[in-house]
């Protein structure tokens, strides 16, 4: 049984987060903790990772509406989880720094599911892409991001380098995801650049010892630039990727990219670092 995470704000429910462990919890058995972040946060953006806060902090204001409305989202959680059989607990104490109390979360937890969409939406999608990417480079599990509206992917797509954290990415999803067993893999090496794939008969003898059915291709694209219209051709796909090494793999991360491929394709990412 896996430890599954939940984050939904004080003013949105996210159905597509929530359908996520669903689907998860039809397959194997899951246990889930819902965190019900407040409205008033006091953002650290533009943040600098080295520790030290690179630009101001922005208040979000909690009103009467807001607490109305996240004893609705709770209930609409709880009922959910009834009915879906799903074994849950909710967590709504927090104080501080909403993303470091997300962090100390995520230590005991196998991984994260949030709404790229409806995260703190009503920040601005500038401001609410700052503050997603701080929770993904502060998660100590892999974090999922989902869109609202989205089917089982038939296919999972691995973004590989050769880097040490594309190829934890890798193993993570593979360890917490067996239920993806008979899904079609792609293991895509990515790169404008003329290079051979490194290493690629162990990545190639690791990936089939954990999935059925897997396509091995060096894809010569940009993935900041043509990974979403790469990715609209491919149906229901699910991307997994390595984050903030020092790799092409971090061009993914990078402002709107993860927004853009979730909002208009509806595909899940899985992240995973180090």
């Amino acid at each position: 049984m896996k430890k599954i995470l939940l984050a939904f704000d004080g003013r949105h429910f996210s159905q597509g987060v929530f359908d996520f462990a669903r689907q998860l919890h039809a397959m194997r058995k899951v246990f889930v903790t819902g965190i019900f972040l407040p409205s008033i946060d006091y953002l650290e953006l533009m943040y600098s990772y080295g520790g030290i806060p690179a630009g101001p902090l922005y208040v979000v204001e909690s009103t009467d509406t807001d607490d109305e409305l996240l004893r609705k989202n709770i209930a609409r959680f709880s009922q959910l989880c009834e009915e879906a059989g799903i074994p849950h607990k909710v967590h709504t104490d927090f104080s501080g720094h909403i993303v470091n109390q997300v962090k100390n979360e995520t230590r005991f937890a196998d991984v994260l599911v949030l709404s790229s969409f409806s995260f703190y939406e009503n920040l601005g999608r500038e401001t609410q892409e700052d503050y997603i990417a701080n929770v993904l480079h502060k998660s100590e599990c892999p974090v999922v991001l989902v869109p609202e509206e989205y089917k089982v992917p038939d296919n999972i797509v691995m973004a590989y380098d050769g880097s040490e954290q594309s190829v934890f990415a890798i193993k993570q999803f593979a360890y917490l995801f067996p239920e993806y067993y008979d899904k079609k893999v792609l293991l895509a090496y990515f790169g404008k650049e003329q290079k051979d794939m490194p290493l690629p008969e162990e990545i190639e003898e690791l990936v089939k010892l954990h999935f059925e059915y897997v396509e091995v291709s060096r894809l010569a694209l940009d993935p900041k630039k043509e990974m979403e219209q790469w990715l609209e051709h491919h149906g229901d796909t699910m991307l997994v990727a390595g984050a903030y090494g020092r790799s092409l793999l971090s061009e993914l991360f990078k402002k709107s990219f993860i927004t853009d491929v979730i909002r208009k394709h509806k595909a899940p990412i899985f992240v995973a670092h180090k």
